[in-house]
């Protein structure tokens, strides 16, 4: 076998995030439609509030 020189991954994080951000938005838009503004409101919040629990438990660890 030959030898061949391992390259580091390439960095996707900025594609993932685009990508999570495009799904979220049609997620509140089906919401949106199905159930009205006010359950994607109270879904944003909810979901706002765990990424907040979330960092600040990332941040005392």
């Amino acid at each position: 076998m030959r030898e061949r020189n391992i390259k580091a991954a390439p960095n996707y994080t900025v594609p993932a995030l685009i990508m999570a951000g495009v799904n979220l938005m049609w997620i509140f838009v089906v919401i949106w439609a199905a159930f009205g503004l006010g359950s994607a409101l109270i879904l944003a919040a909810a979901l706002n509030h765990a990424i907040g629990r979330l960092a600040s438990h990332r941040g005392a660890q």
